[in-house]
């Protein structure tokens, strides 16, 4: 479980390619909590920091996992000098600063640390603090959460609750952007792709989205994110040969399910990139 504050960068652009972040817009005006639904590598949580980043608003953010405790959002006593104290969590300092709350994968947490939160989003934004006395905190005005899921066939990954998926009626659906716009998020984190490469781009952008397709209706057990057609390129301006990196990027991460699967991607590449 990571647990972090977040200060945004505006060097870092996203590319709206769906209009996500004039809907986040209109929700935090409205006052209404946000979740992203969509695969790994659709740049849910790039979407997220830029909105944090348009908004001027400080970004504190927890990743979730099996290892999330409510300590983690809430706060525990410590013993220091012999005094005991309350310190924070995540939760309880974003509501009192009013801070915009990022719950990233949502759906891998614990049911107890669900029925937690779900205390906080309810329409009174407050959260009783039992391991502080019975301290009540209510949330800022301006406090705003928006969570992320992956889909259900994600390792780890657990059907949210009916009642907290209430708490976000606004609900934005990322899928991976059409092969132009992967081309332009890829040349916005490689530089210096040259004309005699950008043809092999395009193919290992069409390799991704044919995995993808397979992977989406089971006939392959792994669907690449964008990350790996940006890796691709990256290696690519190595001088290492096109269909070289696409087995390096693309076909051995697929070893792991055997040679079959292997095999599978390796005649993809071959038909796309050749022998």
């Amino acid at each position: 479980m990571r647990v972090k504050p977040i200060v945004c960068d505006m060097a870092e652009i996203y590319l709206d390619w769906n209009d996500s972040l004039d809907v986040l817009t209109r929700a935090y005006s409205a006052g209404l909590f946000t979740i992203i639904i969509g695969p790994k590598g659709t740049g849910k949580t790039s979407l997220v920091r830029q909105f944090a980043s348009n908004m001027n608003k400080e970004l504190q953010s927890v990743n979730f996992s099996l290892r999330t405790r409510e300590s983690h959002l809430i706060g525990s006593k410590t013993l220091d000098k012999g005094e005991i104290n309350f310190v924070e969590g995540i939760l309880v300092k974003s509501m009192k600063d009013g801070s915009l709350l990022y719950l990233d994968e949502l759906n891998a947490a614990e049911a107890d640390v669900l029925l937690r939160l779900d205390e906080a989003l309810d329409d009174r934004r407050q959260v009783v603090l039992k391991e502080a006395d019975g301290q009540v905190i209510t949330a800022r005005e301006d406090w705003s959460v928006i969570a992320t899921i992956n889909p259900l066939s994600h390792v780890g990954t657990k059907e949210l609750p009916p009642q907290l998926l209430s708490r976000f009626p606004v609900r934005i659906r990322l899928e991976y952007p059409p092969e132009n716009v992967e081309l332009e998020i890829i040349m916005r984190h490689v530089s210096n792709i040259g004309d005699s490469k950008l043809d092999d781009v395009k193919r290992a952008i069409k390799l991704s989205k044919s995995l993808r397709d397979a992977a989406a209706v089971e006939e392959l057990y792994y669907s690449p994110s964008i990350r790996e057609t940006i890796a691709f390129t990256r290696l690519l301006n190595t001088g290492i040969l096109p269909k070289k990196a696409a087995e390096i990027v693309f076909a051995n991460a697929y070893d792991q399910w055997g040679e079959v699967e292997f095999r599978k991607v390796m005649d993809m590449i071959i038909s796309i990139f050749g022998d």
